[in-house]
């Protein structure tokens, strides 16, 4: 049964930073992707980073290019999501998920079926 389970959220000044963290366990697919997925009050969830496991390649959505930073410990099935220069527009519930099915979506190319419960990201002074 795959489980994921974030780590990391606060509450930060603006400015601040963050570092989100993803484990994951009980997954054996040889090519998948994890991403990280946010979701602000009243609004729609965005995607805002992934990771694909088999090269390593990123993607970044635009409001976050420069100042977030995805990354990877194979060892531990860890992915980390390190957030600098928070603004308020960053507060949300963050998830992760993971992708299995290959669909050339903008997202690492996978489509994401399994989530974790979501850690609160709060920007305020």
């Amino acid at each position: 049964q795959v489980q994921l389970v974030e780590s990391g959220g606060g509450l930060v000044q603006p400015g601040g930073s963050l570092r989100l963290s993803c484990a994951a366990s009980g997954f054996t697919f040889d090519n998948y992707a994890i991403g990280w997925f946010r979701q602000a009050p009243g609004k729609e969830r965005e995607g805002v980073s992934c990771i694909s496991s088999s090269d390593g390649s990123t993607y970044y959505t635009d409001s976050v290019k420069g100042r977030f930073t995805i990354s990877r410990d194979i060892a531990k099935n860890t992915v980390y999501l390190q957030m600098n220069s928070l603004k308020r527009e960053d507060t949300a519930v963050y998830y992760c998920a993971i992708g299995a099915f290959y669909s050339g979506s903008i997202y690492c190319g996978y489509e994401y079926d399994r989530w974790g419960q979501g850690t609160q990201v709060t920007v305020s002074s």
